[in-house]
């Protein structure tokens, strides 16, 4: 790195820079500026916008199989299954007793809690968190307070012998697929599973198909082929119409993922004409000032030839400068008067709740905040959000979320990163504490270095709503200049955790 790069970063501060020490608002000579009207573009997550396939047919007729097939050979981490067999409606005791004898009708349309489906695939739809019941087909009933938690889906496979029936659920998909099948066969796969797999006799499902299951299956099921848009053999020579409508899935799917790209880069496009703010003058935005003790770590942290052991030392100085910035404006919850261990009394001393903070750290670069985070906080609550970038295209995609119960009960959200760069990987964070009904004013993103257009894309996103605490801000002219190309690349973590 050129000295004069390093002199012109890490220069002393001015004498007015100093005299304005304890302003502890950012102050730079930045002119670039931003807008935040409402026609700026707003971030949309790709699980916004699901690809639905509805998938129907006669019970047993292989539309599981069928289902398991169209998942493996897409080979989408995003793909949910859900079954419609989840959604029986809970049995009075009368019912359930009938149930055991075989004498109640599963396989009628008033069964199944197609209201309820609804709801969950619409929440999906909308890219809200939603809860699946789970049915015990050996006790005939739901399990009590047990539920399979889906969130963050870009594609999502619904079946059932009703997959195809329901006019709302129909409206919501994409892509509806009838899987056809001699009933003959159906009768012959459906002994197989509910004698194994479900604990029934031979001679209560013989005689369950002819009362139910066979009548309902031609009056109710086979009707609804005419809803499908592709119609398919449930038997092993499916493989080709399998595989076309993968393809023809992959594709939709690419263009959501082309479209998703085009969003994200819009958000750091500037509009023109309406209410500009430029950094030095956005409340929202704190870079903490540059005192010589800043100044200093940021020269260790950038040196190629600081060790490991010493770079880990001054980020976690860093990190405490920051993570105390952060909770500056932490709202005191009440006034009290304390006795000192010398006896002596204060009156309205002040207490902050620090049990109402907690902390969501970006795997990996988030995670070099925790051991500062534990010092800071020693018992706060900490969540985990694994968010990656496409390796081809860019789209960040998320892989896991693990954050605390009742998230957004908490008064002050603490996001955690290392780096911004593009910003993506942020925004779709942040848009995941939205769906889990936190509430924008509550979060503070803390960060260690941005760079201009990550922090134009979390700004313009989210309506400049955000708060935003950061070591260093890189500008956009310094890396077009070449002198901080260095800061487009993630080395944070890598350093820090001694891997690539």
């Amino acid at each position: 790195m050129p000295m004069t790069v390093i002199e012109d970063y890490l220069s002393p501060p001015s004498p007015s820079k100093m005299e304005n020490h304890k302003r502890r608002r950012r102050r730079s000579s930045v002119n670039s500026t931003m807008s935040y009207d409402s026609k700026v573009p707003k971030y949309v997550p790709p699980w916004t916008t699901p690809y639905i396939i509805g998938i129907g047919g006669p019970s047993g007729s292989g539309k599981t199989s069928v289902a398991s097939k169209i998942v493996s050979m897409m080979n989408v981490p995003w793909t949910v299954l859900i079954s419609l067999d989840n959604f029986y409606k809970p049995l009075t005791a009368e019912e359930s007793a009938r149930a055991f004898k075989s004498e109640y009708d599963f396989d009628e349309p008033s069964a199944i809690d197609l209201d309820l489906a609804y709801e969950c695939i619409q929440n999906l739809k909308n890219g809200k968190k939603t809860d699946i019941p789970i049915y015990s087909f050996v006790n005939h009933n739901r399990v009590p307070g047990k539920t399979i938690p889906i969130y963050g889906a870009s594609v999502i496979i619904m079946e059932g012998i009703y997959g195809l029936y329901d006019k709302k659920l129909l409206d919501l998909m994409d892509l509806r697929i009838y899987v056809d099948a001699d009933l003959d066969v159906c009768l012959a796969r459906r002994l197989s599973r509910d004698i194994v797999s479900r604990g029934r006799d031979l001679h209560g499902c013989i005689d369950q198909w002819e009362r139910f299951v066979k009548l309902n299956a031609v009056k109710y099921v086979k009707p609804t082929m005419k809803n499908a848009d592709a119609i398919i053999p449930s038997m092993s020579e499916n493989t080709i119409a399998v595989t076309l409508l993968v393809d023809h899935i992959k594709s939709k799917l690419d263009e959501k993922s082309a479209r998703h790209i085009k969003e994200l880069n819009k958000l750091c496009e500037i509009s023109s004409g309406h209410n500009y703010l430029t950094f030095e003058s956005n409340p929202k935005v704190i870079e903490i000032e540059k005192t010589p003790q800043v100044n200093a770590i940021l020269t260790m942290v950038v040196d190629k030839d600081t060790d490991r052991d010493n770079f880990v030392f001054y980020l976690d100085r860093l990190a405490m400068i920051l993570l105390s910035r952060a909770l500056d404006d932490l709202p005191t919850y009440k006034q009290e008067t304390l006795t000192t261990p010398s006896n002596y009394e204060i009156r309205e001393a002040l207490r902050c709740n620090f049990d109402q903070i907690t902390s969501v750290s970006l795997i990996r670069s988030g995670d070099c905040f925790m051991k500062s985070v534990r010092k800071t906080i020693p018992n706060i609550t900490i969540g985990k959000l694994l968010i990656q970038s496409d390796s081809l295209t860019g789209e960040p995609q998320l892989h896991g979320e693990f954050l605390p119960k009742d998230i957004s009960n908490f008064e002050k959200i603490l996001v955690l990163q290392g780096q911004v760069i593009t910003g993506t990987s942020t925004l779709m964070a942040i848009q995941v504490l939205l769906d889990y009904d936190v509430k924008i004013e509550n979060m503070t993103l803390v960060v260690f270095l941005a760079t201009e257009i990550g922090l134009k894309r979390i700004i313009n996103a989210f309506g400049n709503k955000v708060n935003i605490v950061v070591g260093k801000i890189v500008m956009d002219i310094d890396m077009k200049n070449n002198q901080m190309r260095w800061a487009s690349t993630r080395f944070i973590d890598s350093n820090y955790f001694g891997c690539t």
